[in-house]
């Protein structure tokens, strides 16, 4: 997956609460340039941005799906993703699994797994408060 060709990025797991890395990687994303669509069915808005309940309501011209979820939440989001359509998954560090891996395998698409998409994406860091 070549993260330059990267514009919208939904994040799944995206949260208000500044300590979890469902927010660093929100605001890390945007603070990039990079127009960001979170994902979580608690929130109508994060971080002045709306938010969506679920992957099947997102805009269809979403680049990658970023995951930030236990692997478990991750499973049925990743097969929600690909029966909507959605063909390149990004799961951070952690939010990985060999059930994950064989189910994207078996359906032929994309994903990234054990790579962090804020140091992928480092080139276009700009300076964020923190």
């Amino acid at each position: 997956m070549n993260v330059k060709e990267f514009k919208k990025i939904a994040l799944v797991g995206a949260t208000p609460n500044p300590t979890k890395y469902g927010n660093i990687i929100l605001r890390d994303l945007l603070g990039k340039g990079f127009e960001v669509l979170p994902v979580n069915p608690k929130y109508e808005e994060i971080e002045n941005v709306k938010c969506y309940k679920t992957v099947r309501d997102l805009p269809k011209d979403v680049d990658v799906i970023v995951f930030v979820v236990p692997p478990k939440i991750g499973l049925q989001i990743a097969k929600d993703a690909v029966e909507a359509g959605f063909r390149k998954l990004w799961f951070q560090p952690g939010a990985e699994s060999e059930e994950i891996k064989k189910f994207l395998e078996d359906q032929n698409v994309e994903y990234s797994f054990k790579k962090c998409i804020m140091v992928e994406t480092g080139e276009k860091r700009m300076f964020l408060e923190v």
